[in-house]
């Protein structure tokens, strides 16, 4: 069977009733998410790692320092999309923006392995720029791809995300095996040695594209004034106080993504240290004013608008208010939950339990990877002709993980004590969103389906539900507990997982599609950079946050600091609750 796919004039065979590019973006995908994943998992427990008395020793630097630097790499992570999809559009088109940006990154992994201060921040900073051009424009070849078969495009949505899933999964496992039973740099080296891969592999496929991808033909200034007056009614320019007041948030929020890390690691302040408040930091301030004036900016333009436009765009500003509370607790997994994994959970296991953790395991891995790499069959059977060195690569890359599993599972089988990697509970949030995606999926296609604010709701108090367990299960770790010294079942950690990811998969999925539901064309990238915005505040207050593991648990208790991010997400939860009816009301009959 072949495939006629968006504007070029290629026909492909189908791989599972779609043309065999979806496949080629799927494996792409996924070891982008290897690389990235394998890394994120690292890097707080390297970070602050002891330096000595440790078999595998790190930098020694304390919680704060590493969740300020997490912080800020996260925060960007979701910031530079927006730039980066704009040259695509523009400039390069989405083929090459996802070459430059996988290169970029291949480079910056490779920067990470070398163990030193300046390749990490070299090496951070150039994740950050290939994310850039990466993230947004590999779904934006998917979109192009299904113009003539729209029908087939949410289908296609769920193969390309369970990649992501896929690559997530592998990429916390084996990386963070390699670096924590063999070393840091063989961890990092290992996520940019899978990032290349993808990067050759997508590359020598380019002929299976066509047409796809490359950069787009631009519209006449008289058409896309008739598609934003179709489309809105009504024109809002930028005044001169809005760009005035865009230019000084951004540069206020550039600093402070810089500042936090810089003075806590460096002691290089780049805003004022004190400025009106002297119990309340300069730097904080001067956010909050910064957070203030955008606020004010995002207002006054929505304010312009007629009673519709404006009730549906006030409904997804209280959606991403929402947002950040959500995501400045669920990212505790990057930062204070891999401290607690490492620091205060049983990981040893002997006898009964080591056999069934093995057994476990060993399942968990071997079966998605064997899927996995059927597909790669029935990719290599359909396009070898076509893209036969492409193909090479990715079997090269696949013998790569068999055999690195292969080694994982002997080395756990034959030991008489198996020490559970800090890495393996991340790889657990993975494994729940491909086990319940589509029992969630079946619900939401149901009558039973929620309107969005239930959906958010549920998601914020069952990642609430989450930290109850890790604050029930801490109340018994005295208060200044030297880590390493007392520890807890892991089942508390694994329950957390779960809840966390039921959390996810019901509140993730609606912020995106409530802002190309609720917002006009003419306002739509200004908001979705604003959606990014809220979503990169949640990932940097998460990192701040969690650096606080230490002093809050030394203060008071573990339990304490976890009972945090159980409150404020459920009450979150309760008051968007609340108001449900009241945002059905303003989304004008878009299901709010």
């Amino acid at each position: 069977m072949e495939f006629s796919f968006g504007g070029s004039e290629t026909n492909q065979r189908t791989v599972l009733g779609h043309p065999s590019g979806l496949f080629v973006l799927f494996f792409t995908e996924m070891w982008e998410r290897f690389s990235f994943y394998g890394m994120r998992v690292l890097l707080v427990n390297f970070l602050t790692m002891a330096i000595t008395g440790v078999d595998n020793p790190g930098w020694g630097w304390n919680a704060e320092q590493a969740g300020a630097l997490f912080g800020t790499y996260a925060g960007f992570l979701y910031l530079t999309p927006l730039l980066g999809g704009i040259i695509a559009d523009k400039v390069t088109g989405y083929k090459w923006a996802v070459i430059i940006g996988a290169t970029i990154m291949t480079l910056g992994h490779v920067s990470m392995a070398l163990e030193n201060e300046t390749s990490m921040y070299l090496g951070l900073t150039l994740l950050v720029l290939g994310t850039g051009f990466f993230k947004p424009n590999m779904t934006s070849i998917i979109s192009e791809m299904y113009t003539k078969a729209p029908k087939k495009k949410d289908g296609a949505y769920t193969i390309y995300y369970m990649g992501v899933n896929a690559g997530a999964f592998f990429g916390m496992m084996l990386c963070g095996y390699l670096a924590e039973t063999k070393g840091w740099a063989y961890g990092f080296g290992l996520a940019g040695i899978f990032m290349l891969f993808g990067t050759i592999q997508f590359w020598l496929s380019s002929p299976l594209f066509g047409k796809i991808g490359e950069v787009p033909k631009k519209q006449s200034t008289i058409e896309n004034k008739k598609i934003i007056k179709a489309s809105v009614g009504q024109t809002n320019p930028f005044t001169t106080i809005d760009k005035i007041l865009i230019l000084i948030c951004s540069i206020v929020g550039l600093l402070y993504l810089l500042d936090d890390p810089s003075s806590k690691i460096a002691n290089i302040n780049l805003l004022p240290s004190t400025l009106f408040v002297d119990s309340v930091s300069g730097a904080t301030q001067s956010i909050l004013l910064a957070l203030g004036g955008f606020l004010f900016l995002i207002i006054s333009r929505i304010l312009r608008y007629e009673k519709v436009i404006r009730d549906r765009m006030i409904a997804l500003i209280v959606f991403a208010i929402f947002t950040i509370f959500f995501w400045m607790s669920f990212e505790q997994g990057a930062t204070s939950l891999i401290i607690f994994a490492r620091d205060y959970t049983q990981r040893e296991l002997i006898g009964n339990y080591a056999i069934a953790y093995n057994l476990i395991n060993t399942l968990l891995t071997i079966i998605p990877l064997a899927i996995i790499s059927w597909v790669l069959f029935l990719l290599y059977k359909q396009t070898h002709q076509l893209i036969k060195t492409s193909n090479i690569i990715l079997i090269i890359s696949f013998l790569v993980i068999w055999t690195i599993v292969g080694g994982m599972i002997y080395d756990q089988f034959r030991s008489e004590t198996t020490i559970v990697t800090v890495s393996w509970f991340s790889t657990l949030n993975s494994f729940f969103i491909i086990a319940f995606a589509s029992l969630f999926s079946k619900w939401w296609e149901s009558k039973y389906n929620p309107t969005s604010a239930q959906k958010y709701s549920l998601g914020l108090i069952l990642l609430g539900i989450g930290f109850a367990f890790l604050a029930f299960g801490a109340q018994t770790i005295p208060s200044g507990t030297v880590a390493g010294t007392f520890r807890v079942s892991m089942i508390w950690l694994i329950l957390a997982y779960l809840f966390h990811t039921l959390g996810e998969l019901c509140l993730s999925p609606v912020g995106l599609s409530q802002v190309s539901k609720l917002v006009p064309a003419k306002m739509i990238g200004f908001m979705y950079g604003m959606w990014f915005l809220a979503i990169a505040i949640g990932n940097k207050i998460a990192g701040s946050l969690g650096g606080k593991i230490e002093s809050i648990t030394n203060e008071y208790n573990l339990s304490t600091f976890f009972l945090i991010f159980t409150l404020v997400p459920i009450f979150a939860g309760l008051v968007v609750a609340l108001l449900n009816k009241k945002l059905i009301k303003l989304s004008h009959g878009i299901d709010a």
